[in-house]
C-alpha cells in the first residue's frame, strides 16, 4: 500500500511548483552559499529535491549538484525544468532511506521537508539522516529543515494551516497533534495535475531541538547549530523560538 507522500507526489508536480512554500529559492541558496564559502569544487547532494528548485538555481550559480526524490513524477519535471533553464543535472529516482551513496559529498541539503519528518516511523526518519551522512566525505555538511515540535506545544497547527490557506492551493484540515508521539495527523486538501480533487490522510513528525543534536551526535556530527528556518531568508542570526513553525539545521562532521 502506498504511502501518503507517495500518492500525493504522483500527479503533482506543476500545482507543486504554484505552492507558497516554494517560492523562497533564491533567498535559501544564499545561504548555502554562504554556509560553502561559495567554494565551487564542492560537490552537493540535495536529498528529496521535488522538482529541482534548489539543484537547478545552485547549478546555474556554478555549483555541481546532484538530485535525489523517491517520486518518478517530481524528478520528471525537475528534469524539464533543467532543461528549460539551459543546465545539466544528474537527477535520479532514489529511496532517501537507502541511498546509493558513500563518502562522495561535501554538502547534502534536505529541505522543505525533504523527505526527513515525512516517513511513518521514528527508525526510517533516523535512516534518511544515517543515509544522508554516509553520503558525505569526512568533513562533509548537512543543512535541512524540519518541522520545530516547540511551535505546536505554544500554538495550534490547524489555525496555522488555516492562516496559511491561499487560493486554489493546497488545504489541510482535521489536525490533530499527538503529544505522546510529536505526530501532526491531518487530511490534505488538493487538486492534482490534471484537475482531480483529492484528500488523503497524512502525518508528519516533529522534532524538539534536543531530539535533533542527539540524532546526529549519535552519527558522529561535531558542530550542530539550531536556528528558525524563515521562508526565503535563512540565516544564523534567527534565534529558533516558539513561533517558528519549522526549524534550519546545519550539522558539521
Amino acid at each position: 500500500m502506498k504511502q501518503w507522500y507517495e500518492s500525493l507526489f504522483e500527479n503533482y508536480a506543476q500545482k507543486y511548483d504554484q505552492e507558497c512554500y516554494v517560492h523562497g529559492t533564491s533567498g535559501e541558496c544564499d545561504f548555502i552559499e554562504q554556509e560553502i564559502n561559495r567554494d565551487r569544487s564542492i560537490k552537493i547532494l540535495d536529498i528529496g529535491c521535488g522538482t529541482g528548485r534548489h539543484s537547478i538555481e545552485l547549478t546555474k550559480r556554478g555549483y555541481n549538484v546532484t538530485g535525489v526524490d523517491l517520486s518518478e513524477n517530481q524528478i520528471k519535471r525537475a528534469r524539464e525544468k533543467a532543461q528549460e533553464a539551459g543546465v545539466t543535472i544528474d537527477f535520479q529516482i532514489q529511496d532517501a532511506r537507502n541511498l546509493s551513496f558513500d563518502g562522495e559529498f561535501d554538502l547534502a541539503i534536505m529541505l522543505c521537508e525533504g523527505g526527513f519528518s515525512l516517513m511513518e516511523t521514528d527508525e526510517m526518519n533516523f535512516e534518511i539522516l544515517k543515509n544522508a551522512t554516509k553520503a558525505l566525505k569526512s568533513k562533509g555538511k548537512l543543512i535541512f529543515t524540519t518541522l520545530n515540535g516547540l511551535f505546536p506545544l505554544f500554538h495550534s497547527v490547524s489555525e496555522f494551516y488555516k492562516s496559511a490557506e491561499k487560493e486554489g492551493q493546497s488545504q489541510c484540515k482535521e489536525c490533530s497533534f499527538d503529544l505522546e508521539t510529536f505526530r501532526d495527523h491531518n487530511t490534505a486538501v488538493f487538486e492534482d495535475d490534471s484537475g482531480n480533487k483529492r484528500e488523503l490522510k497524512c502525518n508528519e513528525r516533529y522534532y524538539v531541538p534536543s531530539e535533533i543534536t542527539w540524532l546526529l551526535k549519535t552519527l558522529g556530527y561535531k558542530r550542530i547549530d539550531i536556528f528558525g528556518a524563515k521562508l526565503g531568508a535563512y540565516s544564523r542570526n534567527d534565534k529558533l523560538t516558539t513561533d517558528d513553525f519549522e526549524m534550519l539545521v546545519v550539522a558539521e562532521k
